[in-house]
Formats: C-alpha cells, structure tokens, sequence
C-alpha cells in the first residue's frame, strides 16, 4: 500500500493514522513514531543519512526483529512480518521524500549564493595561431598557386632509387654518404629533399608539368643554420620551349612576392647532379637594400635557393623525350626563408616551442 507522509507547516512529519491502526505490537509502534520524528529533525542530507543508517541500517532494531521472525511465538509471525515490513516501507518512503526536499531547499541555496550576471561580456579564450613556417610555406604555395602550379606530395621515407638514382645522381656522390643521410635500409633513406615527389609526378603524368612539392626532408647535420629535419618547397616546370629566362622571370616573381617588390635577383652558375645548367638564386638584402652589411657580410646579396634546368639525364628515367621537352627546377628551404623575411637568427628557435619567441609570429 502507498504511504502517505503528513506534514505540519513547521516541517515536521506525522504519523500515519492508518498504519498506527494496524500496529499493535509496543516496540514497533516506539520504532515507527521515533524514526518518524528523527526523520522530520534532519537539518541536512548528512544528518538524514545518519538517521537512515539508525533506523534502516544492517543493525537497525528493526531490521533484527524481523530477521528474528523465526524465534517469536508462531501465533505472533504473520503479524509481525506483515507490520514490520510496513513500517520499514513507511520509513523508506519517509526518508526518500525528506531526501527530495532537502535537496530542493539546498539546490535554491546554491542558485541564490552563486549568481551569475548574464550582462557581463563573456570571457574571451586564449588562441593559438600557425607556427611560423606554416605560415611562410603556405605563403609560398600561395604564391606558386597564383602562378598555375599544383602542389604534390609524396612519401617522406624514400628509396634510394627515388632519392637519387633517378636524379642522376651517382653512387660515390656526397650525399649518399652516411654522414650526409639516413639510412633505414641500404635500399630505404628518409629523403633528404622533396625531389623524389617530382620524378613520381613525371612517372605519372605527361607534359606539361608544373607543381610545387612542399614537405620535411631529413640530413644528418645540426647547428644554428642546419637541423636534422628542416622543411622545403621543390618545384619543376616540364613543356615544350622551357628556357632558362622562364626560369628567371618564375623566381623574379617569387621573389618580389615573398620580400618586396623592390627586390633584385641575380643568378649565379653552380652544379646539382639533376640540373644542367644550374644556379643558385640571391636575393638583394633587405636590411641594407644591397649597399652592404653584417646580414650579407657586406656583399649586398643573400642566397635563397637553387634551380637550374633539368638534366636531360632525368627525363630518360621517367620516359621523357629530351629532344621534345626541357623543364627546370628549384628548391627552396622553408626555414631559410622565414629567418631571411623575419630576421630570425638562429634556426634551433623554431623546434624549441619556446612561447616568447613563437607570440612574435
């Protein structure tokens, strides 16, 4: 049966009229009025606990008579039993509803201590940015982009055949050494530049060709202008009449995009295996506009890059017709350009996440 919880305007709970009729026995009555009357004191959800564990708990008085059922006169059992599992109901019920109301009445305790004033302007959260050699190699694809190039992309760990064989670039050079790159396998390096990325291309695609080929590259050389992983930007050109004056004009718009259009380019002849001709590309200084100064250590130039035209060589690894196509190429190095377009220093402050230097950017 349901059981009704009576209560005066103080708070206090009152007995059950129609429960106290069915009890005849002394000490299930005291159990039943007293437990009614502690329940109705409990100032708090502590307090009620307390007095749910005296009258309800594994040790109640209640409880243990009606485990002791067994023990009592047969003629008393089925009373007992009965009353006593309606008393224990009674209760319960009893301590659920003083739960629910003194939760209410500390619930609105809470919302009147604790206002919040919805006319406040709200609290602005702190947010990050791109680290600065994402902006500078997006800067550059952006570049390249307005120009008609498409951007590719390839593995970072390569095979040598990828990484230099098809580049023409010898078995007793250099940079095969193990000083110069990382060997996963005799077979298997972690690319040293993002150039495998355009033979794949050639691989894939006819001419024309004209991407640019971002990405990390890997060489075993670290100190305040080289670490072991760095960022580069690789582009190619492939058609028919390529010359090295397009070639000229593509770094000339590159350059005065990225630095300034007051900037000067100059070519000077240099070697790559998988360019002939081949060039490195200076930039006039933009601290002392080429007059001469500590930054260029006096000779008014800065070397950005170096390209050149591709070595027919290349084209016979890929299927290309020399005769018929010329191409050039070029790379770049992303954190070369950052320090010269922001006066960075030292090329170690870009992996050391330190926040005073990255909040500058």
């Amino acid at each position: 049966m349901s059981v009704r919880i009576c209560c005066s305007e103080g708070g206090a709970i009152t007995a059950n009229d129609t429960i106290l009729e069915q009890i005849s026995r002394d000490d299930l009555r005291r159990i039943y009025t007293d437990g009614l009357a502690t329940i109705g004191e409990a100032a708090d959800l502590a307090a009620l606990e307390a007095v749910r564990v005296r009258f309800l708990g594994r040790k109640a008085e209640l409880v243990l008579l009606l485990r002791s059922i067994s023990e009592l006169p047969p003629q008393e059992r089925p009373e007992v039993g009965k009353v006593g599992n309606l008393v224990r109901k009674a209760l319960e019920d009893t301590v659920e509803a003083k739960r629910a109301e003194l939760e209410s009445r500390e619930l609105v305790q809470a919302l009147g201590s604790d206002q919040i004033d919805v006319t406040l302007p709200g609290r602005r959260l702190p947010l990050g940015h791109l680290h600065l050699i994402t902006q500078t190699q997006r800067e550059i694809e952006d570049i390249f982009l307005a120009m008609g190039y498409d951007i590719a992309d390839g593995p970072e760990v390569e095979t040598d055949y990828y990484n230099f064989e098809a580049l023409n670039t010898p078995a007793d050079h250099p940079a095969r050494s193990l000083q110069d790159t990382f060997f996963v396998t005799d077979t298997v390096v972690l690319r040293t530049h993002t150039s495998p990325v355009e033979v794949r291309t050639m691989e894939k695609q006819r001419p024309p060709v004209r991407i640019i080929a971002p990405g990390k590259v890997y060489r075993r050389d670290s100190d305040a202008t080289h670490t072991p992983m760095f960022h580069q930007v690789e582009g190619l050109v492939v058609d028919r009449d390529i010359t090295l004056a397009d070639l000229k004009g593509t770094l000339e718009t590159f350059t005065r995009a990225m630095f300034g259009a007051d900037r000067k380019v100059r070519l000077r002849a240099h070697f790559f295996p998988f360019t002939e001709p081949s060039v490195e590309v200076d930039v006039s200084c933009m601290a002392c506009d080429g007059a001469g100064c500590r930054l260029c250590k006096r000779t008014g130039w800065l070397e950005i890059l170096g390209a050149g035209m591709t070595d027919p060589n290349v084209f016979g690894f890929v299927d290309y017709d020399p005769e018929e196509y010329t191409g050039f190429a070029f790379g770049m190095g992303v954190e070369r350009i950052a320090m010269l377009k922001y006066g960075v220093n030292d090329l170690r402050l870009f992996f050391e996440n330190d926040l005073r230097f990255l909040r500058q950017f």
